[in-house]
């Protein structure tokens, strides 16, 4: 197994934060790339209703991811505290808990979906004529929600082991397959949206294999440890699992903020241009979670380094991780801010045929969305130290004030007061007015 000689004690910040940064990018990228490539397949081979219908289930990927995150962060950030007191065995028990946790958790999700499909459709702002296509593409999305969690959670398992390169290969490999998948499932099979889906379910199932294996036989940090089923010790897997979701549920709610941005601009779309409208949103939520992804990398390769630090109460090790996050997140979200506002009209193109009116709608919008690249992955990091701090009441409220208090009013008003180009203004405005009080925050408790 790939493993980086990581020692969090002593190890300079920049080069801890360069061996854990580069590989974890590599595997957002990975996703990135699975992400377009999964949207381009189904727009220009189903059609643009379809990828109306994929952006109506999309809230649904990113509530179950979210909460495999919550997991993932909070017993990562609890274990990490005490492996820097030297308690492996309570580290390996909140590892496990975690990710028991999420998997049942997941289970539980998934049961509810399949019982209320038309329930949850029209909750996530789907309209009669793209009911029937979302409950197909909603119903295979469903049975891969365990999975997803687990994989979202034993992720930090691995960085937090040594082996985020290894973390690096499962995420590069879930990708591949599911390309591949698509075209096969899409393309000579002509299986329409649910190929699309489909080829996701396999991919991510079949990525929790070698991620059981490694932590089961080959980790030499975190191993996983059996759960006992007495009551004092259920009692203590519940304790111990509430302060984990106390600590890693800011990164549930950033997701729910993302789903709640997702089903209100459904609704706000729709009203104002119709399911065109929705298509073309649809390409700005295909994007927008690439500065997500790139926030989470970022975050995940700093809170480890973070965590310790604080474990042993060294604030120069702290302050030092916070501003190569920063520094890290600025340049990247810049870079894309650039790439979606200068290349609007090619990124519209390759979701949706040219010509049609939801391609034009894309191509006019997306230069207003842009700004929203950067912002966000500023304050995906800020409240990711937060939570890397124990600061789980500050990182929570921060959360909600940016993904409820901000977004879902400016979604409401900007669009009466500047008309369609206030649809795609309204998440950039939001999260700026978000980005000055976190700012604020952290910087007056740095």
């Amino acid at each position: 197994m790939n493993r980086d000689s990581l020692d969090f004690s002593h190890e300079p910040v920049a080069l801890l934060f360069r061996k854990m940064f580069l590989p974890t990018l590599v595997g957002m990228i990975s996703m990135v790339v699975l992400n377009v490539t999964d949207g381009a397949f189904v727009g220009h081979c189903v059609g643009s209703d379809a990828l109306a219908a994929v952006n109506i289930v999309a809230p649904l990927f990113l509530l179950t991811g979210g909460t495999g995150l919550m997991y993932g962060i909070g017993s990562s950030v609890v274990a990490s505290i005490h492996l820097a007191k030297n308690n492996k065995h309570a580290a390996d028990i909140n590892v496990t808990q975690g990710i028991i946790a999420s998997g049942v958790t997941g289970i539980i999700v998934a049961s509810i979906v399949l019982s209320f499909q038309d329930a949850t459709c029209r909750l996530f702002g789907c309209s009669d004529l793209l009911l029937p296509l979302a409950k197909e593409y909603m119903w295979w999305i469903a049975i891969l929600l365990p999975f997803n969690m687990i994989g979202a959670t034993g992720m930090f398992a691995l960085r937090l082991d040594g082996s985020p390169r290894f973390a690096m290969a499962i995420n590069c490999g879930i990708a591949c397959l599911n390309i591949l998948l698509d075209y096969i499932f899409i393309v000579p099979l002509n299986m329409g949206l649910a190929g699309a889906a489909i080829a996701t379910s396999i991919s991510f199932s079949l990525g929790i294999v070698p991620l059981t294996i490694y932590l089961t036989k080959y980790s030499r940090t975190i191993n996983l440890h059996p759960i006992k089923m007495s009551i004092t010790s259920l009692k203590l897997t519940l304790r111990n699992v509430g302060y984990q979701v106390r600590i890693g549920v800011s990164a549930l709610l950033g997701d729910v903020a993302i789903a709640t941005v997702i089903i209100v601009g459904n609704y706000v779309f729709l009203d104002y241009l119709g399911e065109d409208g929705v298509a073309a949103y649809s390409v700005a939520c295909y994007c927008l979670p690439i500065t997500f992804m790139v926030g989470n990398a970022i975050v995940q390769s700093v809170q480890p380094i973070v965590s310790f630090a604080h474990g042993v109460n060294n604030k120069e090790r702290m302050r030092a991780s916070l501003n190569i996050a920063l520094r890290t997140a600025l340049a990247l979200g810049l870079v894309g801010m650039v790439l979606i506002s200068l290349g609007s009209g090619l990124l519209a193109g390759v979701f949706l045929p040219t010509g049609c009116r939801a391609h034009d709608l894309c191509a006019e919008g997306m230069p207003y969305f842009s700004p929203a690249f950067l912002i966000v992955a500023l304050n995906i990091v800020m409240i990711g130290y937060l939570q890397s701090r124990e600061k789980d009441v500050a990182a929570t409220a921060a959360t909600i004030f940016r993904g409820f208090v901000c977004s879902v009013p400016a979604f409401i008003i900007m669009p009466k007061v500047v008309g369609v180009p206030g649809l795609w203004l309204a998440l950039p405005i939001a999260e700026v007015v978000a980005l000055i009080i976190i700012g604020a925050y952290v910087a007056k408790n740095r």
